[in-house]
C-alpha cells in the first residue's frame, strides 16, 4: 500500500523548491574548507552557523517570490557514525550536531513560512561509503542498523521527513527504507546514476523503485534523482511507465560531468544556469508528479532560479 502523507509532495496543495550544492558552494564561492563535505562541522561556530543560515535564506526568498513551496534539506549528509570520527565527533557530538541541524531549519522555517510558501523540513541522511562509489557494500540489513542511529536522532525533532540523498546502490537504499519505517518517519530516496542513466552499482532506476518499494511496501513517500546532469537520465524517462509517478523530486548537477571527472576536478563546473533551467522544464512534461525542484553539486542560487522560471509554470496541478 502506498502511505499517504497530505502535507508531503506529491499530494501537498503546492510545488515545492529546494537548495542547490551546498558544499560546493561553501567550498568555491565562499571559500570555506569543508573537509569530507561535512558541512554540519560549521555549525560548532558562530561565523560557521551564520553562514549556512544566509546560505538557505537566499533560497527562502526565491520561493517566496515565486509563491511554492520550500524544503529545508538539513546539512547533515555526512553527520553520520562513519563520519563523524573523520571531522572530531563523539557519538554524542554526532547526535547533538543532528539535532542542532534541525532546529536551524525550524528556525529558518519560523522566520519564512507563508501561506503562499510552507515549509518542509528533511533530516538529510547520505551514504555511508563514497558518494560516487558503491564500495564496501553493505546488506540491506547492515545499512538498516547503520543508518538507524542518525534516524533515531532526528526522533524527537521538528522533521517532517527524512531523504537519503545520492544512493548509489540499491541495498543501502533499501536500508534506510527500512530503518525509517521501524522509525514511522516518512522518507524519501534519491538515487543518484552514472552517465549511461543507471546506478553506479549496475541498476536502472526503475528497477531500483520497484525493488525498494517492493521489500518496504512501498514504504517511501517518494523518489528522486540526484548527482546527475539531466542529460544523463532524461532518456530512460521516455515511454509509459507507473514507476515514473514515483519520482516526485530532481536535484541535477550543474555539469554534464561523470562522477569520475568531477572527483579529479579542481575547479567549479557551473554549467549553464538558464540552459539547466529548461531542462526542468523538459523533465517537467515526462514526470507526471514532478513536485520538488532543486540543484547539487555546482548549482546554486542562479540555477535553482532558472529552475524555477522555467519549470514551475508546467508542473502538472497538484492532486
Amino acid at each position: 500500500m502506498t502511505h499517504h502523507h497530505h502535507n508531503l509532495p506529491p499530494l501537498a496543495p503546492t510545488k515545492f523548491i529546494t537548495d542547490g550544492g551546498l558544499e560546493t558552494t561553501l567550498i568555491f564561492h565562499d571559500g570555506i574548507d569543508i573537509p569530507y563535505f561535512a558541512s554540519f562541522d560549521l555549525l560548532k561556530t558562530k561565523d560557521g552557523y551564520d553562514r549556512v543560515y544566509a546560505y538557505y535564506t537566499r533560497y527562502l526568498e526565491i520561493a517566496r517570490t515565486a509563491k511554492v513551496g520550500f524544503i529545508l534539506e538539513s546539512p547533515t549528509w555526512r553527520a553520520s557514525s562513519d563520519w563523524g570520527p573523520c571531522t572530531g565527533y563523539s557519538a554524542a557530538e554526532l547526535a547533538d550536531i543532528n539535532v542542532k541541524s534541525i532546529a536551524m531549519m525550524s528556525d529558518l522555517r519560523d522566520q519564512y513560512q507563508t501561506d503562499d510558501t510552507p515549509c518542509l523540513i528533511s533530516g538529510c541522511v547520505g551514504p555511508r561509503g563514497d558518494g560516487y562509489t558503491p564500495s564496501d557494500r553493505m546488506t540491506a540489513e547492515q545499512a538498516r542498523d547503520y543508518h538507524a542511529v542518525q534516524i533515531e536522532s532526528f526522533a524527537g525533532t521538528a522533521i517532517d521527513m527524512v531523504s537519503a540523498i545520492t544512493m548509489n546502490y540499491l541495498e543501502e537504499a533499501l536500508g534506510i527504507a527500512l530503518s525509517c519505517k521501524d522509525a514511522q518517519v516518512p522518507c524519501v530516496i534519491s538515487f543518484t546514476v552514472e552517465t549511461d542513466g543507471h546506478l553506479p552499482s549496475g541498476e536502472t532506476i526503475e528497477e531500483a523503485i520497484a525493488r525498494v518499494d517492493h521489500h518496504t511496501g512501498v514504504y517511501p513517500v517518494y523518489y528522486m534523482i540526484n548527482c546527475a546532469h539531466p542529460d544523463h537520465f532524461r532518456d530512460k524517462l521516455d515511454g509509459n511507465g507507473a514507476w515514473k509517478n514515483r519520482i516526485c523530486g530532481v536535484r541535477a548537477n550543474a555539469s554534464r560531468q561523470s562522477h569520475a571527472e568531477l572527483d579529479a576536478c579542481e575547479h567549479l563546473d557551473d554549467g549553464n544556469p538558464d540552459e539547466l533551467g529548461r531542462l526542468y522544464r523538459d523533465l517537467a512534461s515526462v514526470l507526471p508528479n514532478l513536485s520538488v525542484i532543486g540543484g547539487c553539486c555546482g548549482t546554486d542560487h542562479r540555477h535553482v532560479t532558472a529552475m524555477a522560471e522555467h519549470a514551475l509554470p508546467h508542473l502538472h496541478a497538484a492532486r
